[in-house]
């Protein structure tokens, strides 16, 4: 059984590990992985430099694989997304705080992004937890929104100027999902909209809408509930997006960046509900 060594690295979020391999995918490994995640909401796993087998195999192990409609598919790898950044591009994927796949009726649980080519500098991550914004909620918001949904949309693609799949069938509409969620593996409550996918309230305009939910996108992403991500050649970072958003830092124009992202499975979000 592997001995992986944990390290905080935030007071809210996340946490390096040490002393392991992900391409032991055994129960007991399985199982370490998943408590310091579920515990810390994302894990930095530094020296892995997994092949496109092992990463494969690790997410096969965490649950079922969900094949992306939006990002270029790795060559012979086709359940393998590639977060490219060419030399040239300005902008990058993920460079607005979002959470995976919330446009989707289950959204996804896990991601798993893999170092492929690294800048010389720059391109760091940040994590943002969600639960620790549910607990910095005042009694009154937490109770108004306790009872609330929220629509979100995958429309934010449309016409992106990135690497996107523009084909219309990739777009499903939208799709509903509680404000406060709980967590399906630990009950933990967590804050759940986002600024990329999230359009507006169940039973409200988007413009009566906007007011409140631009509060909480900042609301929920202050840094004092945040972690950082420094790339290292060969990391593995793994993240519940029922648990934190994160946010892709633009800061390496002229130099070309790739990751290898596989997304796991989630299953439909209920609400959190108080204690009475």
């Amino acid at each position: 059984m592997q001995k992986w060594n944990v390290t905080k690295l935030a007071g809210h979020c996340g946490a390096r590990l040490t002393g392991g391999s992900l391409a032991d995918v055994d129960a007991q490994t399985i199982d370490a992985v998943k408590d310091a995640l579920f515990a810390h909401g994302v894990l930095c796993i530094p020296d892995q430099h997994l092949t496109p087998e092992a990463h494969t195999a690790l997410a096969q192990a965490l649950g079922e694989i969900n094949i992306n409609r939006f990002f270029t598919p790795v060559p012979e790898h086709p359940h393998i997304a590639e977060v490219r950044t060419n030399p040239d591009q300005s902008a990058v994927i993920g460079g607005t705080w979002h959470t995976d796949h919330s446009y989707d009726p289950a959204p996804a649980a896990i991601s798993i992004l893999s170092a492929r080519t690294l800048p010389p500098f720059g391109g760091d991550t940040h994590f943002a937890s969600q639960t620790a914004a549910f607990d910095a909620l005042s009694p009154g918001l937490r109770a108004t929104l306790s009872g609330m949904w929220a629509w979100h949309s995958d429309a934010s693609f449309a016409g992106s100027a990135l690497e996107m799949n523009q084909d219309p069938e990739a777009y499903k509409g939208g799709v509903r999902h509680p404000v406060i969620i709980k967590h399906p593996a630990t009950g933990a409550a967590a804050l759940y909209v986002n600024g990329d996918f999230t359009t507006h309230f169940d039973g409200w305009t988007v413009e009566e809408s906007a007011p409140l939910l631009a509060y909480l996108y900042r609301f929920c992403t202050q840094p004092i509930l945040t972690c950082r991500i420094v790339w290292e050649p060969g990391m593995v970072v793994l993240w519940d997006n029922r648990l934190v958003q994160h946010y892709a830092t633009a800061d390496y124009a002229g130099h070309a960046r790739l990751m290898h992202r596989i997304t796991v499975e989630g299953s439909a979000l209920g609400p959190w509900v108080p204690d009475t």
